[in-house]
């Protein structure tokens, strides 16, 4: 007795489907084929148009920060369940599912870095860990950036991609919005420069909070910012939005970010801002008097 075989043809048709899974990468901008080792060493922007893909909080700690390392604060601080809730999965199962595929404890890492030689607070959204979504803990952990940073006299650097507010926690990640911005607020009062790079994307209560409130406020190129998305403002108005509307060049064109800048430039720019943006507060007279002039 011989055991049943696949015919010939659907052997190759199989195989064909497997071969360079994972090898080749699909532009989302110009459909370009491309190596993902060449994706890769390019920061996930792409070389033919430059469109920008999702990269992951190890890969910015490489392109940002010096030795591609920080002194990590407060990352003890771990979500509960504080509303018992469950969506059909408890709220609890979905957090240790996220810890698990996103390598990390919650959804925002922050602490002290130095990029070019500059000391700065930093902090970073993971997206992947719930979609960026901000909870009782990312809102303790920017809070204490904040806090921290203005103890430390340390200028402010912080990494924003988030869909909002957690919703599994309810009116406790809701007031996370009112909490951080308190906490910006002692690092104005302080003259410490705040620097909020907006990601793909930055939206509901993260974007309605601290992240349009920088000194300056940087975008990606193309990057959705905004509360509501695109969709819901359409049904809700009943009104067929701008081209490009909440995405960064429009917000640019209309006031609400000051830079768009390319991620493989976003390193010394930053940098060159820390400096700007310290001699300012140092009160050093050869300063400039505008830094987003």
């Amino acid at each position: 007795m011989s055991w049943p075989t696949r015919k010939q043809s659907e052997t190759d048709a199989s195989e064909k489907k497997s071969v360079g899974k994972g090898v080749f990468r699909r532009c989302d901008g110009c459909g370009a084929t491309l190596t993902a080792e060449r994706m890769a060493h390019n920061f996930e922007v792409c070389p033919e148009c430059g469109q920008h893909h999702k990269l992951a909080g190890r890969r910015w700690r490489e392109l940002l920060l010096d030795d591609a390392s920080f002194e990590e604060w407060d990352a003890h601080l771990l979500p509960t369940d504080p509303l018992g809730f469950s969506d059909g999965k408890a709220y609890g199962d979905r957090v240790a599912s996220a810890q698990r595929s996103a390598g990390t404890k919650e959804a925002i890492e922050i602490g002290r870095a130095q990029i070019e030689g500059e000391a700065v607070a930093y902090g970073a959204f993971v997206f992947a860990f719930m979609g960026g979504s901000m909870g009782s803990v990312v809102g303790e952990k920017i809070t204490r950036l904040f806090e921290r940073a203005t103890v430390e006299r340390l200028p402010v650097v912080l990494l924003q991609a988030s869909g909002g507010a957690r919703m599994q926690e309810g009116i406790l990640s809701l007031m996370q919005m009112a909490k951080t911005v308190a906490a910006l607020e002692r690092v104005r009062a302080a003259g410490l420069p705040f620097l909020s790079v907006l990601l793909h994307p930055t939206t509901g209560g993260v974007a309605a909070s601290f992240a349009l409130l920088g000194d300056v406020n940087i975008a990606e190129p193309k990057a959705l910012i905004g509360f509501a998305g695109p969709r819901v403002i359409e049904t809700t108005i009943r009104q067929t939005l701008p081209d490009g509307f909440q995405r960064s060049e429009f917000l640019l064109a209309h006031g609400m970010v000051d830079r768009i800048v390319s991620r493989l430039d976003m390193r010394a720019e930053l940098a060159s801002l820390v400096r700007l943006l310290m001699r300012k507060h140092a009160g050093d007279p050869a300063s400039p008097p505008h830094a987003g002039a």
